[in-house]
């Protein structure tokens, strides 16, 4: 269903395109400001969206049809560029930094004391503005009165996009990539004025290596502890909205954060990948609008309605689908969780593993098996982060579990459903100090087709916690465990459950540096899932508004080309995502109202050998080019991430040009030393 386009409000309202915020040490944030029209004297709550990807030429398109609404129905918002980025003065120095949190104590005093602002203020953000709403919460500024999370985490070390499990997400690379791309892009001098290249020279000069920075972190110590509210979920003393889908990647962290928090709260679990739920993909997309305009209402306005009423949690249970690359569409049906983890609603069932076959039975009979995949296993595995794009799902996964060891089920009699966390249990040894151990529960239709369902990996170096590295004692047995991805899916009467093993997981993860051999000892594997018996609801508001679109215009249409190829002599797998015309599909477009164009090319190719975990390669080429007439920047980057025995090498270049005149140049090639990967 498409967006239903509302123009006439309860409150007409104006744009002003550009306001300085001055902080206490002289440092002015640039923001845009949506403000009701109110009668003199009359003063309003505030919402304040607050990240770094530039609110004149960055998240434009998203903003205007979302802020205006919240305008219209009687809220000033407050779209702030951080501190370094976009007009905004100063260096972006990294991700969620104290600075971060205490300039955004500092514009939330602000908003308060303006003349239009009643002193309530609600925070709201995606991804990196979902992380920082919860941050600031945690910071107890008076002025904050409640907050809406989408797309967000509670621990920055295990469930973002760096590592997962204690391995290495390859997406790190990729982010640090899109991250000198992003901040390469230059300040608009139509709002600064002659300062702008001199204030863009500075932060091109002292921009940082941004996945060399987070690889220097390979264990959850004190860098990553900063900055997750899971380490004192009482720091938050606010209502929290927190919202994900099943196609992106933060999914584990909705139940977590309901359950760590004692405010009042509310979760929703969709169907959507890495985008606002009103523009939610896969559908059906969502009234998210209406329903966060509800949490203000109650939260900022004091209305007595009926946001709280209903479950905790409302969870979308995906049925069993054909496996596709393309899915537009998520079949399935709302359920509710009156509280996390789940309780009457859910209950745990153990499958027991033999050779082959998942078991309702105990497996009392020793049996060993060993666990040894090619390098490549996971090839078709999808997209850690899905963003909305066509084939970022997992395909059919019959090539991938080709080179997994499996065990499947019985036929299932009647339909099963999941709500909840997997987790497979067993005891193991290994051939090498270092391994991963991979696995997955998926879907088997009658026809063979396998639907993946949910996967986790584990370092197998972190099994007494991901802050220390206890390298493995090879031929010593150890008790090890994976725990897998919050899944919500309904097993059809007819159809098998399939757990497949694995010791690798490329292009999703950096392989680890020796080729481990696992012993695993099936009588103590389990297989725990949490079958849920609760109700199904009505769900959210499923009918999504916004107001008016961003005046853009397509210069032209954008793609995504993805294919593997296989070099038979040399057994080697590259695995290529081509964004033409727009990194995420978007095109080559131009911002009518400022005049703007903006094109982002990215190229990224993973090579792998499966005889050796150190020929991994991973190469990104991106084009940066963004402008008007008389004022283009064109920026081309190439960075390349191998590895050794000892060290992550990266290497790459950095080439900008200002009118066709070359006039920034930088290379870089540095090491990390490996630490447990």
């Amino acid at each position: 269903m498409s967006k239903k386009i509302v123009t006439q409000f309860e409150r007409t309202y104006e744009t002003i395109e550009n306001t300085w915020i001055e902080l206490a040490d002289g440092t002015k944030l640039s923001s845009r400001i949506w403000l009701p029209t109110v009668e003199k004297g009359e003063k309003v709550p505030a919402i304040l969206e607050y990240i770094p990807y530039r609110k004149t030429d960055g998240t434009r398109t998203r903003d205007e049809p979302m802020h205006g609404y919240f305008a219209g129905h009687g809220y000033a918002v407050v779209r702030v560029d951080m501190r370094g980025s976009g007009e905004s003065d100063g260096l972006l120095k990294d991700e969620y930094l104290k600075q971060e949190q205490d300039d955004a104590l500092e514009v939330i005093e602000w908003i308060a004391n303006q003349s239009w602002c009643d002193g309530n203020i609600g925070m709201m953000g995606k991804s990196w503005g979902g992380f920082n709403s919860l941050q600031v919460a945690a910071r107890r500024p008076k002025e904050l009165k409640a907050i809406i999370t989408v797309g967000f985490t509670d621990d920055r070390y295990n469930n973002d996009i760096h590592y997962k499990g204690g391995c290495l997400l390859n997406d790190n690379f990729w982010w640090g990539a899109i991250m000198l791309a992003y901040q390469l892009r230059p300040i608009d001098p139509h709002i600064v004025g002659d300062s702008w290249r001199e204030k863009w020279m500075e932060r091109l000069e002292n921009m940082p290596l941004w996945m060399a920075q987070w690889m220097e972190h390979q264990t959850r110590d004190d860098y990553w502890k900063h900055g997750s509210v899971c380490e004192n979920y009482d720091d938050i003393e606010i209502p929290v909205f927190a919202i994900d889908g099943w196609e992106d990647s933060y999914t584990n962290t909705v139940l977590s954060l309901m359950d760590g928090l004692s405010v009042p709260r509310k979760g929703i679990i969709g169907p959507w990948a890495h985008v606002y739920p009103h523009d939610g993909v896969p559908g059906p997309a969502m009234g998210f609008l209406q329903e966060a305009v509800k949490w203000w209402d109650h939260w900022l306005k004091g209305i007595d309605n009926d946001v709280m009423d209903g479950p905790m949690v409302s969870v979308w249970v995906e049925e069993s689908m054909q496996p596709s690359v393309r899915k537009p569409i998520s079949k399935g049906y709302w359920v509710g969780l009156e509280s996390c983890p789940a309780g009457e609603e859910a209950q745990t069932k153990t499958y027991h593993l033999t050779h082959g076959k998942l078991l309702e039975r105990r497996n009392d009979e020793e049996e060993q098996v060993l666990l040894k995949t090619p390098l490549n296993h996971g090839l078709l595995s999808g997209e850690w982060m899905g963003a909305g794009v066509l084939g970022e799902s997992p395909a059919d996964q019959r090539l991938d579990d080709g080179m997994a060891m499996v065990f499947e089920s019985d036929i299932l009699k009647d339909s099963l459903e999941i709500v909840g966390y997997p987790k497979f249990d067993v005891e193991l040894s290994s051939d090498k100090p270092h391994a991963m151990l991979f696995a997955q529960l998926s879907d088997v239709a009658p026809d063979g087709a396998v639907t993946r369902v949910s996967y986790g990996v584990m370092n197998l170096t972190h099994l007494n916690g991901h802050d220390r590295v206890d390298l493995l004692t090879p031929g010593e047995k150890v008790n090890a465990f994976v725990k897998l991805d919050c899944c919500g899916h309904q097993f059809k009467e007819g159809h098998r459950l399939r757990l497949s093993l694995a010791t690798t997981f490329w292009p999703m993860f950096w392989p680890m540096p020796e080729d481990a051999k696992l012993t695993l000892n099936l009588e103590t594997a389990r297989l725990s899932l949490p079958i849920f018996s609760g109700q199904r609801v009505s769900g959210p508001n499923m009918i999504p508004e916004s107001a008016p679109l961003t005046p853009i215009t397509i210069l032209q249409e954008g793609r995504v080309d993805r294919s593997i190829s296989y070099d038979i002599l040399a057994d080697t797998w590259t695995c290529i995502t081509d964004g033409v015309g727009g990194v995420f599909g978007e095109g080559i477009y131009r911002f009518d109202d400022i005049d703007v164009t903006v094109e982002h090319n990215l190229k990224r190719e993973l090579t792998l050998t499966n005889a050796d975990p150190l020929s991994g390669k991973y190469t990104i080429y991106q084009k940066m080019k963004i402008g008007r007439e008389g004022w283009w920047i064109d920026a081309d980057i190439i960075v390349t991430q191998t590895s050794d025995l000892e060290n992550f090498k990266i290497v790459g270049e950095m080439a900008i040009k200002e009118n066709d005149e070359q006039v920034f140049h930088k290379e870089w090639d540095q090491k990390i030393k490996r630490h447990g990967l």
